[in-house]
C-alpha cells in the first residue's frame, strides 16, 4: 500500500526535525507536522533561551549535517561548579567543580542558542528531498489500523503512514489519543528564564548553585560577557518576581547571584516555566512511539531535557532505518517495543535522578545540608569519580546509538 510517508512526525519543535533529518538520511519518506509557522521562530531575535547540548548531542547534529551550520554560534562548556547556600550568603566552602582537561573529548558540552538550532534544522530539512514539512497544521485525529496509521489534521486533510511519532511536548495530543497514560508531579516551583549581561568574562564556566527554593544554573553564552539563567523559585515566589518591573528583577536576582561575574543588567526577555515531572506509562503504542517530552518531561536541573530527546531521536533512527532495511514492517509492535527497550529505562531512570536531586537541595534541613555540602566536596577530591561524573554529564556513558557516537546508521 502506498502511503504518503513512511513516518508522520507531529511536533516540529527541536525533536522532530532532528529525527526527520536521520531517517530521512537512513532513505525513509518522512512528513513533519509542526503548528507553528516556520520561519517566525527561525528569524527571531537574541532572548536568551539556550540550551546546554551534551558531547553526545553534538555529535549526533554533526552526523545528521547540522552541526556545521551553528558551530560559530555555540559556546564551549569547558568547566562546571556546582555549590550549595543561601542567597546574599554567598556558596558553602565545598562545592564540585569540573574541568573538560580531565577527558580526552574536548569540552563537557556547547551552549547553543534556540533560535540558531531552529534555523539550522529548518533549512536542513528545506535541502532533504524525502522531508515534507507542514507548517502551520496541527493533528486533530488519529486512526492505527493493522498496516497503517492516518492521521487528520485540522485543515480536514488526511495522511497516512505507517508509523506516527509524537514529538509534541509534555500535553502530546499523540499521546492522549493513543490512550497512553502519564505519572507524575508538580514540583511547586516555577523557572525563571531570560539572559544577562555581565562585567566579568565567565570563561566558558556553567555554574549551578542550590538554594532552599530551588537551584539558580548561570550558563555561558558566546562573548564572554552574556549568560543564560534558569532560576528556580517556589510559584508564589516566581509569580511576583516575574511581576516586578527590570529593575525590581534584577534587585532579586542580584543576592542569589553574587558578584563573582561583577555587575550584571538584563539582556534579554524574561519567561515562566511550571516545573513538574511527566512521565508517559509507556513510550510505544499500535504504530505510535514517543519521542522527548511527549515521553518523559524532567526537571531542568542538570539541562538535560533536550539531551535526553536527542537519545530518543537516536535511538528510534536506528531501531527504524534498521528494520527496513531487513525488509521488516517499520510499525510493527516488535520494532516499536525494541525503541522502548532501549530508551524507557535510561529516560526514567535519569528523570528520577533529577528528581531526588532537587528534593535533597530544595530545603534548608541543616542536617541535609551537612551531608549534601559533605557529599560535593567528597565526589570533587576524587579524580577517578568526578571524571566518571564528567562523562556522564557529557552524554558518553551508557548504550549510545550510533548517531550519538557521531557514527551513520
Amino acid at each position: 500500500m502506498e502511503h504518503d510517508a513512511d513516518i508522520l512526525i507531529a511536533g516540529g519543535g527541536l525533536n522532530g526535525p532532528a529525527l526527520a533529518l536521520a531517517l530521512a538520511q537512513g532513505g525513509l519518506r518522512v512528513t513533519v507536522i509542526d503548528a507553528r509557522p516556520a520561519p517566525a521562530r527561525a528569524e527571531a531575535g537574541f532572548d536568551g533561551r539556550a540550551y546546554a547540548l551534551a558531547i553526545a548531542s553534538k555529535r549526533l547534529l554533526q552526523a545528521i549535517g547540522v552541526w556545521t551550520a551553528v558551530a560559530g554560534h555555540s559556546q564551549p562548556i569547558l568547566k562546571i561548579k556546582a555549590s550549595d547556600g543561601h542567597a546574599g550568603e554567598g556558596a558553602a566552602p565545598f562545592f564540585l567543580a569540573f574541568d573538560s582537561d580531565e577527558i580526552e573529548e574536548g569540552p563537557m558540552g556547547f551552549m547553543l542558542e534556540d533560535r540558531f538550532l531552529y534555523a539550522a534544522f529548518l533549512a536542513a530539512m528545506a535541502n532533504e528531498p524525502r522531508i515534507t514539512l507542514l507548517s502551520g497544521e496541527t493533528v486533530t485525529a488519529q486512526d492505527a489500523g493493522p498496516q497503517e496509521v492516518t492521521v487528520t489534521l485540522a485543515s480536514g486533510r488526511q495522511l497516512t503512514g505507517r508509523v506516527l511519532v509524537g514529538c509534541d511536548g509534555r500535553g502530546s495530543g499523540v499521546a492522549a489519543r493513543a490512550g497512553i497514560r502519564r505519572q507524575g508531579w508538580g514540583y511547586g516551583q516555577t523557572a525563571l528564564v531570560t539572559a544577562i549581561r555581565h562585567e566579568k568574562d565567565h570563561d566558558g564556566t556553567a555554574q549551578q548553585f542550590f538554594m532552599p527554593s530551588g537551584p539558580l544554573a548561570i550558563l555561558p553564552l558566546p562573548g564572554g560577557h552574556h549568560s543564560s539563567i534558569v532560576w528556580s523559585e517556589t510559584d508564589a515566589n516566581a509569580a511576583a518576581i516575574q511581576a516586578l518591573d527590570d529593575a525590581g528583577y534584577l534587585a532579586a536576582l542580584r543576592p542569589r547571584f553574587g558578584d563573582f561575574l561583577g555587575e550584571i543588567a538584563l539582556a534579554g526577555a524574561r519567561f515562566t516555566y511550571p516545573l513538574s515531572l511527566s512521565l508517559a506509562e509507556t513510550f510505544v503504542s499500535r504504530r505510535v512511539a514517543l519521542v522527548g517530552d511527549a515521553a518523559h518531561g524532567v526537571h531542568p536541573i542538570a539541562g538535560q531535557g533536550l539531551n535526553l530527546g536527542l537519545r530518543d531521536v537516536g535511538a528510534l533512527a536506528e531501531v527504524l532505518v534498521t528494520a527496513a532495511r531487513w525488509g521488516e514492517d517499520i510499525g510493527s509492535d516488535v520494532v516499536l517495543e525494541g525503541y522502548q527497550r532501549w530508551r524507557r529505562f535510561d529516560s526514567t531512570a535519569l528523570a528520577l535522578g533529577m528528581d531526588a536531586v532537587n528534593k535533597l537541595f530544595s530545603n534548608d534541613n541543616p542536617i541535609l545540608r551537612l551531608g549534601r555540602d559533605l557529599g560535593l566536596g567528597l565526589v570533587s577530591a576524587m579524580p577517578g569519580l568526578r571524571r566518571r561524573f564528567i562523562r556522564q554529564a557529557a552524554g558518553l556513558q551508557g548504550d549510545l546509538p550510533r548517531l550519538l557516537a557521531g557514527k551513520p546508521i
